[in-house]
This record gives structure tokens, sequence and C-alpha cells, in this order.
């Protein structure tokens, strides 16, 4: 049986959460490869200039990945949607690949090439991917996950496309990997609007999410315009993750198994579901960087590859216990 919070209890919750996130925020900001004490840390460039820039843009990605990942599986109701089946990632992969590949050096409202490129290049992607899949000013929700697939299949070529030609498969590779090792106050300027902007979207129609659960027929019986819902609610988590990708590369399962894992626990509301997924997804991210910056130090390994060694058997556990709980 599935547990579901009330309106006091999902309160509470957030408020724990909350809690615990400054928590984690706090002791991520104490490790490291240099081991400094606090009296030393609070003075030192290592604080200022790397770790708490690395620990806010961490807790921002993952907000800008698992409210998305709540926004498309509300959307396109699939609770396995994710922020990259639109082709975001793809469209990303290759403005990076682009950027790194030949050495682009310029700057634009203070990004540098690859986030910039990579960021164009996502909503690009989702673009392509929703003019694919509207049929007479309509799109169906079935129709932009093939579309989405059918273009990151075609990106996923280019990308090998350039990789051969160019022989940079070192840098490009990394990137793909996902890491938060460049964080500075410039992306975290860069990413906050995105996140702001698509929190407070998501919140303002989760009603209309609420609705769009019950199918399209019923949510226009109940006066949602499912059309402009869906175009507003897809066009905020395409920049979000855009955003998330442009300074992080790829990093997966956060906004897959995060609001999967909330909705098990609290329901479908999205008035509870959208602040606890996003609290979650910081959480997450906060966690994973830790481990990513000291389980191998002074090595550091990519966060994507520490968020597939947690995700994958996280997910598993969820289908296994989704499919217990359906007999």
């Amino acid at each position: 049986m599935k547990r579901k919070y009330s309106k006091q209890q999902s309160l509470i919750a957030i408020l724990v959460l909350t809690l615990v996130l400054l928590l984690a925020m706090a002791l991520s900001l104490l490790l490291g490869s240099v081991m400094l004490s606090p009296a030393e840390l609070f003075k030192s460039e290592i604080f200022w200039q790397l770790r708490l820039p690395r620990v806010i843009l961490s807790a921002l990605v993952g907000l800008l990945l698992a409210v998305p990942g709540v926004i498309l599986q509300g959307v396109l109701r699939n609770p396995l949607a994710d922020p990259y089946i639109l082709g975001v990632s793809a469209g990303g992969g290759i403005g990076a690949a682009v950027a790194i590949a030949f050495g682009l050096s310029f700057t634009v409202f203070g990004m540098s090439p690859i986030p910039l490129l990579a960021f164009a290049c996502s909503l690009l992607a989702v673009y392509v991917v929703y003019k694919l899949a509207e049929i007479g000013g309509k799109t169906v929700p079935e129709t932009l996950v093939l579309a989405g697939v059918a273009l990151s299949s075609f990106c996923a070529a280019v990308l090998s496309l350039i990789v051969v030609v160019t022989g940079n498969l070192q840098a490009i590779y990394f990137w793909l990997l996902g890491s938060l090792a460049a964080a500075s106050w410039s992306n975290v300027l860069t990413v906050l609007p995105y996140a702001l902007l698509g929190i407070g979207v998501a919140f303002f129609y989760s009603k209309e999410l609420n609705a769009l659960l019950l199918g399209e027929d019923m949510a226009q019986t109940l006066g949602v315009d499912v059309e402009q819902s869906r175009f507003v609610l897809i066009g905020a988590a395409s920049l979000m993750t855009a955003a998330a990708v442009s300074v992080s590369g790829l990093i997966g399962f956060v906004g897959l198994i995060v609001p999967h894992w909330v909705r098990l626990l609290i329901g479908p509301n999205h008035r509870y579901l959208l602040p606890l997924s996003a609290l979650s997804g910081m959480l997450l991210l906060v966690v994973a960087d830790v481990l990513a910056r000291t389980i191998l130090s002074p090595q550091e390994v990519p966060i994507g590859i520490v968020m597939s060694l947690v995700g994958a058997p996280f997910f598993l556990y969820l289908l296994r216990r989704r499919r217990t709980e359906g007999r």
C-alpha cells in the first residue's frame, strides 16, 4: 500500500527535509581533498571561491533536474519519464562537443562556449521534438516521447561523428559523464533565475498538473486549457533541464527516481509533490557531489558515475516494489 501524507504531515516533511538539506550543505563545506579547520576554512579562498559556490550549484542542479521530472511525469502521465526524454541531453551533448572539439573561446553574458552552446542546442532539440509531435496545433504525449527518442538517436550519431572527426574523445566524454568541478559563482548566477522561474511556474500550474493526471478529456471538463498548460509546463521543464545540463553535463536518474519515490510516499498531489521533490533532488545532488569529491580523493569521480551507481539499483528496486504492490 502507498502511504499518503496528510496536509499537515506533508508540511512537516517539507520542514524536516529543509533542515536536513541545510545540515548536509554545511557538512559538505567541511569535506574535500584539503582538510582545514573551520576557523582556517572560513578565511580561505578554498571556501569562498571553490566549495561554497560548488555546494550551492549542486543543490541548484538537483532542483533543476528533479522539478522537470515531476512536470514531465505529470504532463506525459508516465511515471518513468525523465527530464532528458525530450532530447535535452542529446542536444546539449552536441553543443558542448562542438565547443570542446573546436576550441571555441568567447563569452556571452558571462557564459563560456561550452555551457552557452549546450544550453542553446538543448532548447533547439526540444523545439524540434515539440514541432515533430505537433499535429493540427495539438501535441500527443506518446508522440512527444517517440520524437524525443528518435532525435536522441540522431544526435548520438552526430556526436559520435564529431568525436571521430576531431579525435577529442577524453574532454567530450568527461563532460558527458557529468561534473561540477568547474563550479563558480558565475555558474550559480547563471542557473539561479531558471531555478526560481521554473519552480514558480510549476507551482502556479500545480492544479493543472493534478487535472492532467485524470486525462485530457477530464482536464478540459475541469476548465484546463490542455494545450496551453502543456506548452508552458514543457517549456519550463526544458529551460530548467537545459540550464542544469549547461553547467554540469549529463547527470542521470535525479529527475527519474526522485519524483517517483516522493510520489510513492505522499501521493500525486503536485502542491506537495513539487516542493518535496525539489528539496529531495537538492539533497541528493549535494550528497552525491560530496561522494564524487571524496570517495577517491584526491582524484575526483564524475558525479554522473556516482548517480548511475546509486540510481540504477535504486530504480530497479522501485520498479520491483511497484510491480509487487500492483499484484
